[in-house]
């Protein structure tokens, strides 16, 4: 794992030492993925396809996405098979 300061998370292409790397990217998102605690069983899938690998385990056993760098692809609520993770309009979370 990275020691860098700044990044948590880093890609399988990268150790994410280079600043280049350093750059929040969740404000691009449209939609963000919402996880249902009760129907997540912990599988996993979802931070394995996630391409940005921001998808954290979570004490209480489920997994939630790091907002700062989380882009709303979907691809983690496609992946899901027990439906867990659902795509919310980033409008609703605006008060």
């Amino acid at each position: 794992m990275s020691s860098n300061q700044y990044f948590n998370h880093e890609g399988p292409w990268s150790d994410a030492t280079d600043s280049l790397m350093c750059t929040d990217t969740g404000d691009w998102r449209s939609k963000r993925p919402v996880v249902d605690k009760e129907k997540c069983i912990f599988c996993g899938f979802c931070a394995i396809y996630c391409p940005i690998q921001v998808m954290e385990m979570t004490a209480d056993s489920c997994f939630q996405p790091d907002l700062d760098f989380c882009k709303g692809c979907g691809i983690c609520a496609k992946e899901c098979p027990k439906g867990a993770i659902t795509m919310v309009s980033e409008g609703e979370f605006v008060s």
